[in-house]
């Protein structure tokens, strides 16, 4: 792709986000979420390939419907109410068609199974954009819904930690793991988001981190399935000695700062009296532990076979780690240490 129009593309996709975050008029939130989906589908389709361009088609297939959805019932709810504001949502069938559509943009169980194909057929770079930014427009309309749908919210929440740890048990390729990685964390967002929405936020930036450094690790090293992962000491010894670190942040384990947003949310539920709904959610979490202890374990543990099938490069060029990439890795694995300083930031 030209460089000018992939920073045309670029440009309209931050310029939506924008307009959605800032917006509470529900027609200036719908038209940023299509200037960002317009935005994203030339990216996707840029590399001519059969899997990306089938990977754009169906991205275009799950977005049209959802934002049709999304401009249809804001529209009835302006008739109904005579208010275009996002506030202004009343808790009936309107407001949870919205709130449906927006789990659907996003990929959240039980309509999350577009997620893992879309994922699947992009490059690393894309499919960390769409893991990531693209979840920001929808996630900032849900955080202005939240109070209006209760039981909702739980229902989403459980079964995108349930679906999420379950479906990638059995994956061998590193992108759709990620998807299930991202169907399982907006899950514990959705859990705590009417109860503590700060706390949501908070998530949300925490899974950025620690997405964003495992994509940059696997892009520098080109790691497109688990069976790639034992020779990732051959590109980059350092980064590759991190690696088990960062899965086991992004399942959790203490002292790493995956296992703060999951500290806060049990605690904050456990402070309610909803110890049930803290079991629940602390229990389902175990699937998508397993996958990433599998994969831990595959990176530091094993060593790539003679007889693989994947070519293995004797001679490669020094690989320069950004140091953003740097930063990424940090923070997703020592942060926790300030958990007090960031919880009372958030009260």
């Amino acid at each position: 792709m030209n460089p000018l129009t992939l920073c045309v593309l670029a440009m309209a996709l931050l310029s939506g986000t924008l307009i959605t975050l800032s917006s509470s008029n529900w027609l200036m939130a719908w038209m940023g979420l299509e200037i960002n989906t317009m935005a994203i589908i030339p990216i996707i389709a840029r590399k001519h390939h059969p899997r990306a361009t089938e990977a754009a088609a169906k991205y275009f297939l799950i977005q049209a419907p959802a934002a049709a959805t999304i401009l249809f019932c804001a529209i009835v709810n302006a008739w109904m109410t005579g208010q275009w504001e996002i506030s202004q949502m009343s808790p009936n069938l309107i407001s949870t068609l919205i709130l449906i559509s927006l789990a659907f943009k996003m990929g959240m169980a039980p309509l999350h199974s577009w997620l893992p194909e879309v994922l699947q057929g992009l490059d690393i770079k894309t499919a960390l954009v769409l893991s990531t930014w693209q979840k920001i427009a929808p996630f900032s309309i849900m955080i202005q819904l939240y109070s209006t749908q209760s039981l909702t919210l739980i229902i989403i929440g459980i079964l995108s930690i349930l679906i999420g740890g379950w479906g990638g048990l059995n994956q061998t390729q590193t992108r759709k793991i990620l998807a299930y990685s991202s169907i399982t964390h907006m899950g514990w967002m959705m859990m705590i988001l009417q109860f503590a929405p700060n706390l949501t936020i908070l998530t949300f930036l925490v899974y950025i981190v620690m997405t964003s450094s495992m994509f940059m690790v696997l892009f520098q090293n080109d790691a497109l399935s688990v069976n790639k992962l034992p020779i990732l000491s051959t590109h980059t010894p350092i980064i590759s000695a991190f690696v088990p670190l960062i899965l086991l942040s992004l399942g959790g384990l203490p002292p790493l700062t995956g296992f703060m947003p999951k500290w806060l949310i049990i605690q904050e539920l456990s402070q309610l009296g909803l110890f049930g709904l803290a079991t629940i959610t602390a229990l389902s979490g175990l699937f998508s532990l397993y996958f990433y202890l599998r994969l831990s374990y595959v990176s530091s543990m094993t060593i790539s076979p003679s007889n693989n099938l994947i070519s293995t490069s004797w001679r490669m060029p020094a690989n320069y780690i950004s140091l953003l990439t740097k930063t990424s890795i940090i923070s997703s694995m020592v942060l926790l240490p300030i958990t007090p300083l960031i919880a009372s930031f958030l009260m």
